[in-house]
């Protein structure tokens, strides 16, 4: 297993959830990564999909200490070189190309690309990587896909993300080829609007009981 897979395992192995936030005002980053973080998960995804995901990532690297800020939504080269220098501690993307293989293999931030077909996944695979995200989820097959991958790719393990809920997290985490999953359940945008840390440190707390 390469390196750059045991750094990512050793950021996100352990935690059930990794919550995806967008962030659509960068003065929520901080108290909504330390509510996370007091639940439980405190490695977090902030999505390049809104203005302000660069400076929440920078002021949640700066100022929540016990947070593990990753970045996602990496479509290109420039993105990723912006989040890792904002301070990202891992890189998502949704998918995965040369380009962005090329630029994790000269960077100390670890990727975490999505892949979906086999030969997404052996793509990856050949560049080194056994840890991938595999979006969106549900639409791309779900439970049964990974259950049919865990033979023929025996070695990949994943992180399934998009379509996942408190309804379903567990049957994914059931899985042995998945590690973890991503959810943006834990931190709905109306209790984030509304500064309702407490109600989102609960959910937190109860996603992070999840069973591995």
């Amino acid at each position: 297993m390469t390196s750059k897979t045991e750094k990512l395992l050793s950021l996100l192995n352990g935690q059930p959830v990794i919550p995806v936030l967008k962030i659509a005002n960068v003065a929520d980053a901080v108290p909504l990564a330390r509510a996370l973080s007091r639940g439980g998960l405190p490695a977090i995804e902030i999505t390049l999909r809104t203005a302000d995901a660069l400076e929440a990532i920078r002021r949640v690297a700066a100022e929540v200490e016990e947070a593990i800020v990753g970045a996602g939504t990496i479509l290109d080269v420039k993105q990723f070189d912006e989040a890792a220098r904002a301070g990202s501690k891992f890189i998502v993307s949704p998918g995965i190309t040369s380009q962005l293989l090329d630029a994790a293999k000269d960077s100390p931030v670890p990727l975490l690309p999505g892949a979906i077909t086999p030969g997404e996944i052996m793509a990856a695979r050949e560049a080194g990587l056994r840890f991938l995200k595999f979006f969106p989820a549900e639409q791309s097959g779900g439970i049964a896909s990974l259950k049919a991958f865990a033979s023929p790719l025996a070695d990949v393990r994943f992180c399934p993300t998009g379509g996942i809920t408190a309804k379903n997290a567990a049957d994914y985490l059931s899985l042995p080829n998945v590690i973890c999953v991503g959810g943006s359940w834990v931190a709905p945008d109306d209790l984030i609007k509304a500064g309702k840390w407490d109600e989102i440190e609960a959910l937190a707390r109860e996603a992070s009981k999840l069973k591995k």
